[in-house]
């Protein structure tokens, strides 16, 4: 589908730069703009050519600023929870594809935008940012995952503190809760985001995958079944031709060369 909200482009190492381009209204999440990270996340999870994303808001003002609230304003109860249900089915396929993700925050995550940063496999954060969970000053509450994932991130309390209060906090503070993997200056965001996943991508693809899946399904299970998933996908990951790579690799102290098979 053609975009008209979204800008994406791909660089020779794979990486897939995804930019939310509504500046004027501060990156919000429209429908329109859900539908198209939709079919932008199932075409990136279909090529194989496309390793990694980076997903950014156009400008210094906001990553995404939230819902586009006049829109919002305007849904029955039945539109609203069907309007959730997709965005949460959006955020989940970003989630669990089986290449890495990075939020490069570079400005305001509130609302919607801070649950699609928090789907993201780690967030880097500009120093201007600010992040929070602001629904609740709007008579709502999150639905793109807020409730689900900021526990998850931040340890109950915190992510409490956040979604009652409905304040933003700035780039330091979402650091040290653990919100943030890194806060970099605005011009070096990108290029921290390049570097990382570079580093990342060095290792081989389908152990990377398995590691993402193990980790999600462990999150949701008790320690006796995440440790039996662990378990399977390690005898996966040692029948593959990049296991028999990497281990050759380390015995005659050389880099491995990984195929993804």
């Amino acid at each position: 589908m053609p975009h008209s909200y979204l800008l994406v482009e791909v660089d020779d190492a794979g990486i897939a730069l995804v930019s939310i381009n509504r500046p004027d209204k501060l990156n919000a999440l429209s429908g329109a703009v859900v539908a198209e990270l939709e079919d932008v996340f199932a075409g990136i999870a279909r090529d194989s050519s496309i390793r990694a994303l980076i997903l950014t808001g156009v400008g210094e003002k906001a990553f995404v600023a939230g819902a586009d609230i006049q829109e919002l304003s305007q849904l029955t109860a039945f539109e609203a929870r069907q309007f959730a249900v997709r965005g949460q089915r959006t955020f989940r396929m970003l989630e669990t594809m089986p290449k890495p993700s990075v939020a490069a925050i570079n400005g305001y995550a509130l609302g919607g935008g801070l649950e699609l940063a928090m789907a993201c496999t780690v967030r880097f954060a500009a120093e201007s940012a600010k992040m929070g969970q602001p629904e609740v000053k709007l008579g709502i509450i999150p639905g793109y995952g807020g409730t689900q994932r900021l526990p998850r991130l931040v340890g109950r309390g915190r992510a409490l503190e956040l979604l009652l209060s409905g304040e933003p906090v700035p780039a330091a503070e979402a650091l040290r809760i653990g919100l943030v993997n890194a806060v970099v200056p605005q011009c070096d965001l990108l290029s921290h985001s390049r570097a990382w996943l570079g580093k990342i991508l060095a290792n081989a693809p389908l152990a990377l995958g398995l590691v993402m899946e193990a980790v999600d399904a462990g999150l949701n299970v008790s320690l006796e079944e995440g440790l039996r998933f662990e378990a399977a996908a390690f005898g996966v990951s040692a029948a593959t031709e990049d296991r028999r790579e990497g281990t050759r690799a380390f015995l005659e102290k050389r880099r491995a060369v990984f195929a993804g098979k």
